[in-house]
């Protein structure tokens, strides 16, 4: 189900993810992808600028309570505790658990994800 209704430019009205997450039927590999964007964003790496990782956390706490295809419960633990007490050791901890969760997921899967997000006016177009 398409959330994004055309405003008066045909471009999508954006959601906030709370709304557009209670509505969205997702598969659980794409929560798999909201959590593995959430550990790239606390290692520092995620490339996407201020407002979209934002939005992306908000995202990933309004999805971390569904399960996942292949990243459990663990990964939400460590992703609290860095949240909680970042430190080197956890962030650098942080990004190997989130290389091995990216190789957990295909790329394709990961693009659709972030292409919905856009599409569905969670995330602004490119």
């Amino acid at each position: 189900m398409n959330l994004a209704d055309a405003g008066a430019s045909g471009e999508p009205q954006r959601r906030t993810a709370q709304d557009w997450a209670a509505a969205a039927v997702l598969e659980p590999a794409e929560i798999d992808c909201a959590t593995a964007v959430m550990l790239k964003i606390l290692d520092g790496k995620c490339k996407m600028p201020a407002a979209e990782r934002t939005i992306m956390m908000q995202v990933y706490d309004a999805l971390k309570k569904r399960p996942g295809k292949c990243l459990g419960p663990d990964f939400h633990e460590l992703i609290l505790a860095a949240r909680v007490a970042p430190g080197h050791a956890l962030l650098e901890y942080i990004y190997e658990q989130r290389v091995l969760a990216e190789t957990m997921i295909s790329r394709p899967v990961m693009k659709d994800f972030k292409a919905r997000l856009r599409h569905e006016g969670v995330l602004p177009p490119k």
